[in-house]
């Protein structure tokens, strides 16, 4: 397990404050089977603030509605993201009960994310990467522009937000030249 990424000379950068990353969370046979699965999934794509985003999405357990701002319940969890649930929590060191939301995105060639922060009813954000990589930017704004990082995300890896990387860092994925799958996992923050 590592933070951040690393430097020409393969030393680890740290990132952001609560930013972990770790290479090779899934094998390559799970993620086969789990593309097979997601490419079964009634994807649609993603609505925000009344604009459809260039990623197609479903959600499991809760789903977060971007028009009324409130929590909702989903289809609950299939079995067979569960053993990728129990890996999430573990990476995060926190009870798989808490993983409360999965979301599956599909990116189709030239998708990507804008700049954002997740929302402020979510806690930890555990994504894990499938097919392709990806440059997920951060940047948190100073007093004269913005400190920026960018991580690799390769095909099976995990990424976990908590803290001050997930509450004062914006990110964003970077348009694809190939078609990516995402799961992220969120817990919800206590009242």
């Amino acid at each position: 397990m590592q933070s951040g990424s690393t430097d020409l000379f393969g030393t680890p950068d740290p990132g952001p404050p609560g930013f972990l990353y770790e290479g090779d969370f899934a094998s390559v046979e799970e993620e086969q089977q789990l593309v097979a699965r997601f490419a079964t999934l009634p994807l649609q794509p993603f609505q925000f603030f009344g604009h459809l985003g260039n990623r197609r999405v479903t959600w499991f357990g809760e789903r977060y509605d971007y028009g009324d701002g409130k929590i909702h319940h989903a289809d609950p969890l299939p079995s067979w993201l569960e053993p990728l649930k129990l890996r999430a929590a573990l990476l995060a060191k926190i009870d798989s009960r808490a993983l409360c939301q999965a979301l599956v995105t599909e990116y189709t060639p030239g998708a990507g994310i804008g700049w954002h922060r997740d929302r402020p009813v979510y806690e930890d954000v555990i994504g894990i990467s499938f097919l392709s990589t990806c440059t997920m930017r951060l940047r948190r704004p100073q007093e004269k522009g913005w400190t920026r990082k960018n991580v690799e995300l390769a095909p099976r890896s995990a990424y976990l937000f908590r803290g001050e990387v997930r509450n004062d860092w914006e990110h964003s994925i970077a348009p694809m030249p190939s078609l990516r799958y995402s799961i992220t996992f969120r817990s919800v923050r206590a009242a």
